[in-house]
């Protein structure tokens, strides 16, 4: 069987030859990616299987060089009455077309988003004539496929089995991180990465890794991140095979047990159906943290009023005291703190419904008077969970979701915040989208916590501000590897899974809790600035934030949580990270170090563009418990400003034009 494939530029604008019928190859508009599948027989002495089988690979220009990505990787995939595996045919390939978007979202890494990308669609068929469409998306920062299967029929099917798989070079390098147990309380994207480890090292836990998941080649001269995107009603959440035998990482389903056994780990749906994109973010370390690829390959939205979405500041009782959201007076004092500094909402965690020295209507009341937005906590459960923390029962079934939040709507309460859902099954997936499509009607922002990561809802249903997914703030009460752990882990999330989409870690803590923390009180600070979240949570006390010196509580002020820009100044996974996100004129800078040793760090301005400019710090003090808040610098272009990191430490700045 003939391996010949055609070059991008003959293929571009023409319909694949019968001489290119078993390889096709699709590059990105600047033609520094390239993707290439290919019907290979095969004799089973290598990696696969024998027989005619579907593969594609990846490969990224370094300067003049050509780098593999992914070597030969496998494609397929198993419906219960039909394989697309084994024998498959070419029936046909579409001209290969560029698809350019612009759009705007209300928060996220940037406000203005555009991409282009080329596309192709290549149709396969069974040896029973059944048919499969691999669709192609080939950025310059990223490539994407997903199956779909065109033909009509209101029968349900179900898919039995996904083969796709990820071949990494053998000299790749992977900060990835494992799978949950399904348990009262997970899976939620909680533990820990692995960091910097070798390729086909096999997952410390039985039950996969998760995605995203990143990993380097050719010595790091590339950098890639795997995820998915536009995820529907009608598919699971994917995870990695606990072990890749020759280092090839294959998709795997759910645990039966997720979700107390709610619902079947097998999606199901009627034809035509398609799989949510599986992603491969490409390029520099830079390409990947600045990337909106999850985003741009999810669906627009439909809403077409988007003024009540406003991200936002809030306080939080809960992690200072647990006990805060029963009782009406401690909140008021959360609530003068967030009329103090200007922070749009307060938070009232769970067991709200049991409030004593006052009621809910009471706190509404003396929020609406001071200016604050209200945002409450529900528990999702419903049958898949058995977390008693109220209220609960309220979330997962439609008519009843539904008249709790017209009732909020009445009662003036801006958002939610909803918890524990331990599933990534096709059935609590829906469930996410169902409460999504429910709060828009009512003008209810959402966040999800004790939830899967991303996969890019937030440009379909952009009033969806935050999802957890992440092993946050609150892990210093009950963890106790947690304070040794974070600084290293803090800079590996920069990299991995704040990339695919907002990340509620509910920072700045500045004090103790059970648990003393490690990091510096100006690694706490940066953190508002290097992780992005449409509502930013800050997490510590009232009596904390009144006590610091003024200069940081002015930051604390002014920090946005929306942003116009974003760039990766510097940074290594598990060493240390610097970001500026742009809002306005105005640069916020922000660094963490996550090694136990001082560094050095010098900015090079000349990516903010020509003219002068007002450079204010806020770094390290004598101590991790202070800070030091040196004289503004003038600035241009030209300079490169340095700063010291203490161990664990950190630092902001604010970059403001200075206009002649």
């Amino acid at each position: 069987m003939s391996m010949m494939r055609m070059s991008f530029g003959i293929l571009l604008g023409t319909v694949s030859m019968a001489i290119a019928q078993n390889a096709w190859e699709v590059s990105s508009p600047q033609g520094n990616l390239t993707m290439a599948v290919n019907l290979a027989d095969r004799d089973g002495t290598a990696d696969y299987p024998a027989g005619v089988r579907l593969y594609y690979s990846l490969q990224c220009k370094v300067g003049d060089k050509p780098v593999a990505v992914l070597n030969d990787s496998p494609l397929g995939i198993v419906r219960d009455d039909q394989a697309f595996l084994d024998g498959l045919t070419f029936v046909s390939a579409s001209k290969i077309q560029k698809i350019e978007q612009n759009y705007t979202l209300p928060h996220g890494k940037r406000s203005r988003y555009s991409n282009a990308c080329n596309e192709q669609t290549i149709v396969l068929q069974n040896a029973r004539s059944a048919k499969v469409e691999l669709i192609i998306r080939v950025f310059d920062n990223g490539a994407a496929f997903r199956y779909r299967f065109p033909e009509t029929d209101s029968v349900v099917h179900k898919v039995t089995q996904e083969a796709t798989g990820y071949a990494l070079p053998k000299d790749a390098r992977c900060w990835m991180m494992p799978y949950d147990a399904p348990t009262q309380y997970s899976p939620a994207y909680e533990v820990y990465y692995e960091n910097d480890i070798a390729v086909g090292t096999p997952c410390p836990k039985e039950f996969g890794w998760a995605l995203p998941a990143l990993f380097s080649v050719g010595g790091g001269q590339c950098w890639a991140l795997l995820a998915e995107a536009d995820m529907d009603r009608n598919y699971f959440g994917a995870r990695l095979e606990t072990k890749a035998a020759k280092g090839v990482y294959r998709i795997r389903m759910p645990e039966a047990e997720e979700g107390l056994g709610t619902g079947s780990i097998q999606p199901s749906s009627a034809l035509p159906w398609q799989t949510p994109w599986r992603v491969v973010i490409a390029g520099t370390l830079s390409t990947v943290v600045e990337s909106t690829l999850i985003m741009d390959l999810s669906r627009a939205t439909e809403m077409k009023d988007l003024s009540w979405v406003k991200p936002g500041r809030v306080s939080w009782s809960w992690w200072s005291d647990q006990d805060s959201p029963q009782n009406c007076t401690s909140l008021k004092a959360f609530v003068d703190l967030a009329a103090e500094m200007g922070w749009e909402y307060t938070l009232v965690d769970a067991n709200w419904t049991i409030m004593k020295n006052g009621t809910i209507h009471d706190l509404m009341q003396y929020a609406a008077e001071k200016k604050v937005g209200v945002l409450l906590w529900y528990n999702s459960g419903g049958p898949h969970n058995r977390v008693t923390e109220m209220p609960r029962g309220m979330f997962d079934m439609p008519s009843v979701r539904r008249f709790e939040l017209e009732r909020l709507k009445r009662w003036g309460v801006k958002g939610v915040k909803v918890d524990f859902f331990q599933s990534d099954k096709q059935n609590i997936l829906s469930l996410y989208q169902d409460i999504l499509a429910d709060a828009a009607d009512f003008q209810i922002m959402v966040n999800f916590h004790g939830c899967t990561s991303p996969r890019g809802w937030g440009r379909t249903w952009p009033h969806l501000m935050s999802m957890e997914a992440v092993r946050g703030e609150e892990c210093y009460i009950f963890d106790p590897a947690y304070p040794d752990k974070s600084p290293s882990y803090n800079t590996v999330l920069v990299f991995t899974r704040n990339v695919i989409g907002p990340m509620d870690y509910t920072p700045v803590g500045f004090s103790n809790n059970r648990y003393p923390h490690k990091t510096s009180v100006a690694h706490e600070l940066a953190l508002s600035v290097v992780f992005e979240s449409g509502w930013l949570h800050f997490t510590d006390s009232v009596r904390s934030y009144r006590s610091q010196p003024d200069f940081v509580i002015e930051f604390l002020k002014v920090v946005p949580t929306s942003w116009d820009d974003t760039r990766l100044l510097d940074g290594l996974p598990g060493s240390h990270a610097v970001l500026a996100r742009r809002k306005g004129e105005v640069w916020f800078i922000g660094g963490i170090n996550g090694l136990d040793k001082a560094r050095s760090i010098a900015l090079d301005l000349s990516v903010f563009g020509k003219g002068s400019w007002k450079l204010d710090w806020i770094a390290d003090g004598d101590n991790p418990q202070s800070f030091s808040h040196p004289d503004p610098q003038t600035v241009s272009a030209d300079d490169k400003p340095s700063i010291t990191l203490g161990a664990f430490g950190g630092f902001v700045a604010r970059l403001s034009p200075i206009v002649p």
